[in-house]
């Protein structure tokens, strides 16, 4: 019977991760209640548990004394000496008892205990898997929709994907396998809640260090994400090595890695720029596609004023907004941006402290520049700088 316990005991170990000492100190506090139960009180009842063998003793712990008042506590001095002739009063005897005594309600109470701690370690053991997942990229299969929210099983637990967290557009079947990111995980009574998302621009990030050997190891860094789910995501990145190009890491051969990642994302663009820690070339990459012309960058006020040609201008604004909207988001600059022509009716390039020329200026853009007298301002070379120049 005892190897039977042992050789359960290491069966739910590997079924449920809860280890045998966890459910061996189980067992004694289920025995403990049985005492209490049986005889009233077990303070001075204490259970061993061989965990190798099995064996185990139960027995009460008796103060000998003259007259008997409490025998749950106490035990005379010829009962004592009866089991043993060297006891004194004042001594601790050890009284075995028999659990095969216990009545069917007590053994009963020892099951619940039992059963309860499995549930509370495995509930545990649960929790503490998937918040070691929490901010982590997971892979799950659509059950169902319970109104405008989706269940999501992720193997051994479910996770709620909530309509604030789904990305418009995206429908799922059920049975499809989908990647989520695991937004929050909190401990309840039924268990670990999970909420997970499809908008969060940090799904992007993971998605990437899947795919990317580079971003995984450290060698390629993902300095900023700017995100409008389901559209278009700006991602900023740097090379810790100077062998190693780190926009074209992330790309892929013909645009393999990249691909994977949108394909996850169904179908939203993905635009890639080496991060800089000039402001001013930072927002110019941030606004690519299009071309600019002049960055003056504010670092104090986190504003900049930003040039670009006129025929460039919408597509630096870009539909709605969105391009100069998530390159104020990449960047954390407020970001105004001026056509050739606005600029010179203002006069900011004598703002700027440029001599503006307008013929030929720009025909061939190049993308060569040179720093102007600030760090955050840059100027293409056929502009002449200006000794007032800030």
């Amino acid at each position: 019977m005892n190897k039977e316990l042992i050789e359960a005991l290491e069966l739910l170990e590997k079924e449920k991760n809860i280890s045998k000492s966890t459910l061996i100190e189980a067992i004694e506090n289920s025995l403990l209640t049985a005492c209490k139960n049986h005889f009233g009180k077990s303070d001075n009842v204490r259970v061993n548990i061989d965990p190798d063998t099995g064996d185990f003793s139960v027995y009460a712990e008796r103060e000998v004394v003259e007259e008997v008042e409490d025998p749950a506590l106490q035990i005379s001095l010829e009962e004592a000496r009866g089991k043993d002739s060297k006891y004194e009063i004042g001594d601790i005897v050890r009284v075995p008892i028999e659990s095969k005594s216990f009545g069917r309600i007590a053994t009963q109470n020892a099951k619940n205990v039992i059963l309860q701690k499995i549930r509370e370690e495995e509930r545990s053991m649960q929790f503490n898997e998937w918040y070691r997942k929490e901010r982590d990229v997971v892979t799950g299969v659509v059950q169902r929709y319970f109104g405008r929210n989706i269940s999501i099983n992720l193997g051994r637990a479910d996770a709620i994907l909530n309509e604030a967290e789904q990305v418009k557009g995206e429908n799922f079947r059920p049975t499809e396998r989908i990647k989520v990111f695991v937004l929050e995980v909190k401990d309840t009574p039924k268990g670990p809640r999970i909420s997970v998302s499809r908008t969060h621009p940090e799904l992007v990030k993971r998605l990437f260090e899947e795919e990317v050997t580079e971003v995984r190891d450290g060698t390629v860094e993902i300095r900023a994400i700017a995100r409008e789910a389901g559209s278009r995501t700006k991602m900023a990145v740097s090379s810790n090595d100077p062998n190693v190009d780190p926009v074209g890491a992330c790309v892929g051969m013909n645009g393999a890695r990249v691909n994977a990642v949108v394909n996850e994302l169904r179908g939203e663009k993905i635009d890639i720029i080496t991060w800089n820690e000039n402001a001013a070339f930072l927002i110019e990459n941030a606004l690519s596609p299009a071309k600019v012309i002049c960055v003056v960058a504010d670092e104090e006020s986190r504003e900049a004023q930003v040039i670009v040609p006129d025929y460039q201008l919408s597509l630096a604004i870009g539909k709605e907004g969105q391009n100069a909207r998530l390159a104020a988001k990449l960047t954390g600059y407020k970001i105004d941006i001026k056509s050739e022509t606005q600029a010179r009716e203002m006069g900011l390039f004598e703002q700027m402290g440029i001599d503006y020329q307008e013929e030929g200026v720009y025909d061939d853009f190049q993308a060569d520049f040179e720093i102007s007298a600030s760090e955050n301002d840059y100027l293409p070379e056929n502009y002449d700088e200006q000794d007032s120049m800030q």
